[in-house]
């Protein structure tokens, strides 16, 4: 990773966490990713393969604004996220346009355009078949799943019944006590990675 990507990821992770959602509020109820933590994963996620870079396929199952999508989309082929609330989604498009444009005052990389996202249910199969139609990814292409700890059980057996074997989710806002989900293999080497990022394997 050079120097400018490490730069461009900072000021990325900088810019969404100055604009985090947290546990308190009005809007308590959703829970933003803290991207600077995320980013400190990346050094090991690459040594240890869980990311190919360009290659990796990535599915946020719950993405919100598409945040934790675009901090991917610098490392991997492909980004796609799907949220349940079409509200949320729509502040994707405000924020990554404020965020290309400090990018750019900072002669930093903009995000690649490698980022799909959907609006709907992450567990229906029709969300499913519109991103293969928009993206020629069926589910089992995908090789890198995450979600912030929302729904994780159900997003874990869906990734046990459907993706391919050696597939890996990632759950975020995991610390010392580390769920078990049937048909996939909790990482123990690997979680809680920095301290927040529990890591399993499609058995």
């Amino acid at each position: 990773m050079n120097e400018r990507l490490k730069q461009t990821l900072l000021s990325v992770a900088r810019f969404y966490d100055q604009r985090k959602v947290g546990d308190v509020g009005a809007l308590g109820f959703r829970r933003s990713s803290d991207l600077a933590l995320l980013a400190g994963c990346f050094q090991r996620l690459l040594q240890e393969d869980l990311i190919l870079p360009h290659r990796s396929r990535f599915l946020d199952l719950g993405c919100a604004d598409g945040r934790v999508n675009i901090l991917f989309s610098y490392m991997v082929r492909t980004s796609v996220g799907v949220e349940l609330d079409p509200w949320t989604l729509d502040e994707y498009a405000p924020l990554k346009a404020a965020l290309e444009h400090d990018l750019q005052g900072a002669r930093l990389i903009p995000p690649p355009k490698n980022i799909y996202l959907f609006a709907g249910d992450s567990i229906d199969p029709r969300v499913h078949r519109q991103i293969e139609i928009d993206t020629g990814l069926a589910f089992e292409d995908f090789d890198l799943f995450y979600t912030y700890l929302i729904m994780h059980q159900e997003f874990a057996a869906m990734i046990a019944e459907r993706a391919a074997k050696g597939a890996h989710f990632l759950v975020y806002g995991l610390d010392r006590i580390m769920p078990r989900y049937e048909g996939l293999r909790l990482r123990e080497d690997l979680s809680p990675m920095n301290g927040i990022l529990g890591v399993y394997e499609k058995a």
